[in-house]
């Protein structure tokens, strides 16, 4: 079977199961994370109607292979790689090789006309060298991890730290030709707070302090818009502020319940993310927006529905 097939089969697949779907919640009543996903923001796009404005081009839309981390373990790195260039991806953010060598990911990768521009890897000092080794041969762009370096943010101490680290290993990766070392967030960065005593003494979040003391020739963040947002920041704010530090986004969206209580992950465009006005405050800084949904009940449905919505989505 052609890719193309392949590709046009499995869109009919997953129209037919959303019919299915339709019809069994409307025998059997919906789930909290269902009935929360009907209240999400009406942003979907209907793909005869997408609009020629302002988009993201796909060449700067990359996935994080964490959204298959159950797929690969089931149907193999292969298999998977194979299924998204033919969804369209053209970029993929790796977090393990999978059983191969570096080179031989590479090869894999090379293939299939997909690119490693950005990857999650060690931020361990001691084996720096070889890390930005593995970056070199993948051509990166970026460098880093899906967190931050040592020692961590449990103290104002450390956080100042932290920063020190970055900066050196930063320094150590352009120079090496292979891009800036980016930081990654979950909701903690943005949850841990400290006053900060050697800036304006104003009360910040680690992540604040992090990006207010990090050399901005070495160092950039990989804004992960679901886990701010989760931690009740304002991720376009961010962007607005701290927009020329933030060169990489984690596109992940999410669903509430009817009090606001996080409900669960969702496909790009099926939750609650205002991702237009993202997108705009994204615009001229970032470079690279990488898709993500943690343990998706199907990877490959999560990964087609936000390329399918990206795609179409004007802003």
């Amino acid at each position: 079977m052609t890719n193309a097939n392949t590709g046009v089969l499995r869109r009919v697949w997953l129209s037919l199961a959303a019919v299915g779907l339709a019809v069994a919640m409307a025998m059997a009543g919906t789930t909290s994370a269902e009935a929360a996903a009907e209240r999400a923001t009406p942003n979907k796009p209907d793909h005869a109607k997408c609009s020629t404005g302002r988009n993201i081009p796909l060449n700067h839309v990359s996935i994080q292979l964490w959204t298959f981390n159950s797929a690969i373990n089931q149907h193999g790195i292969e298999h998977v790689l194979t299924e998204l260039a033919d969804m369209g991806y053209r970029n993929i953010e790796p977090f393990s090789y999978h059983g191969l060598s570096a080179q031989e990911f590479k090869d894999l990768a090379d293939d299939l006309g997909l690119r490693i521009r950005s990857r999650h890897g060690s931020t361990n000092e001691a084996n720096w060298d070889s890390h930005l080794a593995d970056a070199k041969l993948f051509n990166q762009r970026w460098t880093g991890s899906g967190g931050f370096a040592s020692p961590g943010i449990n103290s104002y101490e450390n956080v100042l730290a932290t920063a020190e680290t970055l900066n050196r290993l930063g320094e150590r990766s352009v120079k090496n030709g292979t891009g800036k070392i980016f930081g990654h967030n979950h909701a903690v960065e943005f949850e841990t707070q400290y006053v900060d005593v050697e800036g304006d003494g104003e009360l910040k979040s680690a992540w604040q302090i992090l990006v207010e003391n990090t050399d901005p020739r070495w160092v950039t963040f990989q804004l992960d818009v679901g886990w701010a947002d989760r931690a009740g920041e304002d991720s376009v704010a961010l962007l607005e502020e701290f927009g020329d530090r933030i060169e990489l986004l984690h596109v992940k969206d999410f669903v509430t319940d009817e009090d606001g209580n996080w409900v669960s992950w969702v496909p790009v465009g099926d939750g609650e993310i205002d991702w237009p006005a993202v997108f705009r405050a994204a615009q001229g800084n970032v470079k690279l927006y990488v898709v993500e949904q943690d343990f998706p009940a199907d990877a490959f449905e999560t990964a087609q529905r936000s390329i399918d919505y990206l795609d179409c989505l004007s802003f």
